[in-house]
Formats: structure tokens, sequence, C-alpha cells
């Protein structure tokens, strides 16, 4: 989460803005201290326009079509 977050050049408080959550709640997401909630999940997927698997780990693919 945080390669891709960073690489949109995207602070946790945006993103925390984005899935109307706390920064501090983003980034016990992003640490693994915390699972992500499958809404959230959903939204990130849709935002970076990514796989779940990708977002993840379990893929290296960025998108399901490859």
């Amino acid at each position: 989460m945080r390669e891709l977050r960073e690489d949109n050049d995207k602070t946790q408080q945006e993103l925390a803005d984005y899935l109307g959550t706390s920064q501090t709640m983003y980034a016990r997401y992003e640490r693994g201290a915390n699972e992500l909630p499958i809404r959230h999940l959903i939204k990130l997927c849709k935002f970076y326009h990514v796989s779940a698997d990708y977002l993840l780990g379990l893929s290296k693919h960025r998108n399901s079509k490859k």
C-alpha cells in the first residue's frame, strides 16, 4: 500500500480522507497492524486501478488481466 501511495504522490491523510477514516488508522493498515476492511480494499483497488490480489501482495501484476 505504501509503495502505491508514494508512486501516486499521495499522503496518508489524503488516502485516509478518501476512505473516510483517520490518518492514524490508515497508517495502521499500511503497516499491517490492523486488517484492512473489505470496503476499503475495494475503494483502494478502484482508486489505484489495481487488482485486489496485487494490493494484498498475492500477485506481482497490478491488473488482473496480466
